[in-house]
């Protein structure tokens, strides 16, 4: 953004700085280009969805007036600021830069969150004050608290595999000559959204009867080696958690990898060699030099899976559809707010996914600012 110093000379000259005819002009002005900001791209909006358009001439306008949009609006904003006198354009400008961040977390985050908090005390229908039934709903109910388990479980689980999978790779990776082959094909996974995984995943454990051709991976190595095909994800309890599991190790191990590779990388050698000439083993230097220099990176890595993990909702609903034991918070938030149109009890639901992230997404936040001094 541009100086107001360097931008408002001439208006300086007209109007003094602390002039009330200067300021009656800049606030007129800021009015006045405000509302035809606000009337031009309403107008857009409004012509967008009126649906006149054929969808790829649809497409192309609205990607013009986003790029357009938001030129003009920046410099639109920037020639308010630059009415002001010197001193509160400078204020504004900071106001300008957080301002549509601050707007938008408001208007996306908060009050939806307020919304929700609201909700979750409230009966089925939303119109009911219940207290705390909903809350109590969701700590003693059956199927709930065997969501509350499961999500544990890939909190855990999941977690602990991938951080430990990803940082074993990263190590022996280091050491071999075919590093990047090895790196691109243990990346590769993450690039796939978790839907696709999870119909990947599908074909893996499909089952079919034993008199019919066996379409599942698994399945056919199985029956192919003389046993009898299995129903992994059916009939296989808890384990086919477990099964599901799968796919996160599957997808987030390569981005586990990449980060600790980088670390690792950053390890002065001196430091190793220096080891190594005082007879330490490998293993020795291992969790002596490495896992020290890299604790940051190993607590980054560890919060960033735990929230995904917390929050999975793809793999179990495409897979399972949260049946045969599967279900986690996020699905029976799911069921409860959209399938049953329980909005009380998938509010309290939502509130407890979200006060459990929180802490979780602190400590990142933390670790990040640590970094950075």
């Amino acid at each position: 953004m541009k100086s107001a110093s360097g931008t408002d000379k001439k208006l300086i000259g007209l109007f003094p700085d602390k002039g009330v005819l200067r300021w009656l002009v800049a606030v007129i002005s800021s009015i006045l280009i405000l509302a035809l900001n606000f009337f031009v791209h309403v107008s857009i909006l409004k012509f967008i969805v009126s649906g006149s358009l054929q969808p790829l001439l649809l497409a192309i306008v609205a990607i013009i007036w986003g790029v357009v949009g938001v030129y003009s609006l920046h410099h639109s904003l920037n020639f308010c600021v630059s009415l002001y006198p010197y001193e509160w354009s400078q204020r504004l400008q900071h106001l300008i830069f957080i301002g549509p961040a601050i707007t938008l977390l408001i208007w996306l985050l908060l009050l939806p969150a307020l919304r929700t908090f609201r909700l979750s005390f409230l009966d089925k229908l939303g119109e009911t004050f219940v207290g705390l039934e909903n809350y109590k709903y969701v700590f003693t109910e059956r199927t709930m608290v065997l969501a509350l388990q499961n999500t544990v479980i890939w909190v855990i689980v999941g977690t602990l595999s991938c951080v430990s999978l990803g940082l074993l790779i990263a190590i022996l990776a280091d050491r071999s000559s075919y590093e990047k082959i090895a790196k691109i094909f243990i990346f590769m996974p993450i690039a796939v959204s978790f839907v696709a995984a999870s119909v990947i995943w599908k074909f893996i454990y499909a089952y079919s009867p034993t008199s019919d051709t066996q379409i599942g991976l698994l399945n056919a190595i199985n029956t192919a080696m003389g046993g009898e095909p299995k129903a992994w994800l059916t009939m296989m309890q808890p384990w086919n958690n477990y099964f599901l599991m799968a796919i996160l190790v599957w997808m987030m191990t390569g981005f586990a990898m990449v980060m600790f590779s980088a670390a690792i990388k950053n390890v002065p050698d001196e430091s190793i060699e220096a080891a190594r000439v005082d007879g330490a083993s490998e293993i020795k230097i291992f969790f002596a030099i490495i896992i020290p220099y890299i604790k940051k990176t190993i607590l980054a890595v560890t919060t960033s899976i735990t929230i995904f993990s917390m929050r999975v909702f793809d793999a179990v609903w495409v897979m399972t559809g949260g049946q045969y034991g599967t279900d986690v918070i996020a699905t029976k938030f799911y069921k409860e707010y959209f399938t049953f149109n329980n909005s009380g009890t998938g509010s309290a639901i939502a509130m407890l996914l979200l006060v459990a992230i929180i802490p979780v997404i602190i400590m990142n936040i933390n670790q990040g600012k640590e970094e950075e001094y």
